[in-house]
């Protein structure tokens, strides 16, 4: 194979260079040996991509027969094992021979785009409350990188933020596979849960006084919680949801029970969410 100026062999001796440039660029290393026929068949897929990329990250091949202390030192137990590096720390991998449209879709989480310039005012656009001056930037930055995911995934978060949740959804559901588990997009999917929801239930204030009026109208429990995620009072949700439990297990099969794991997941590693899970579970016995 040529010489290239985007490929390099790692040694011990240029192993400090090559971390110094994960700086600068994504550096994929490819852990691979002679004797290993599925690492043979992805070398050339990598170098291919690596060309094809010009410069947007660094193919740096580890042979680990010649250097197997450092391949110890990063726990290779089985290859091809190809890890991606930024600033110095490995951020992604994965194993074995992936087919060529798979390599890409794992790089192009990680490496510049064209399109990463209308992302950025994409984002500062969103945060300032102008969802519609966001999705047309979204829109220019995917005519140039169609199927860049993260472009997708602040797309539907700009169409949820219009009101547009039917929107939001499809461009949800054509992110690849592998991304549907990425928790942001599971995070998003339970906002509009909610939203949906919310979009046929009456106002707030008309289902404060219905409960005003009847503490136990179960429905007016349990849309008033929607709107109190959709405004994220995730508190004032949760106490609505374990009320709503507590009064009427059977509405919408079980809803409030449900509805709160919802509001859970959304949560994640939120330190409220111990609490009303054990609250919750003291009226599920």
């Amino acid at each position: 194979m040529a010489e290239s100026p985007f490929i390099i062999d790692v040694t011990r001796e240029n192993y400090q260079q090559v971390m110094e440039a994960s700086f600068k660029v994504p550096v994929l290393m490819d852990f691979w040996a002679g004797w290993c026929q599925p690492c043979l068949v992805l070398m050339p897929i990598l170098a291919k991509l690596a060309e094809e990329y010009q410069g947007k990250f660094l193919l740096a091949k580890l042979n680990t027969e010649d250097e197997q202390e450092m391949a110890a030192q990063f726990g290779i137990r089985g290859i091809p094992n190809v890890k991606l590096f930024r600033d110095g720390q490995p951020v992604d991998e994965f194993t074995g021979a992936l087919p060529e449209q798979a390599i890409r879709q794992f790089l192009d989480a990680h490496v510049a785009h064209e399109s990463d310039a209308e992302l950025a005012q994409a984002r500062e656009q969103l945060a300032a409350g102008n969802a519609a001056g966001a999705i047309v930037l979204l829109d220019k930055a995917l005519e140039a990188n169609p199927d860049n995911p993260r472009a997708l995934l602040v797309l539907a978060e700009a169409q949820a933020a219009a009101g547009d949740v039917v929107a939001a959804e499809a461009t949800l559901d054509s992110l690849p596979v592998d991304e549907q588990a990425n928790p942001e997009v599971v995070n998003l999917r339970n906002h509009l849960f909610f939203e949906v929801q919310v979009a046929e239930a009456p106002d707030a204030a008309e289902l404060e006084a219905r409960l005003a009026a009847d503490p136990d109208d179960a429905e007016a429990l349990f849309q008033l919680a929607l709107h109190k995620v959709v405004a994220k009072n995730y508190v004032a949700a949760m106490d609505l949801l374990l009320q709503l439990m507590q009064k009427d297990r059977s509405y919408a099969d079980d809803a409030g029970r449900l509805g709160l794991l919802k509001v859970f997941e959304l949560l994640g590693d939120d330190p409220r969410v111990g609490e009303y899970r054990r609250r919750m579970a003291t009226l599920l016995h």
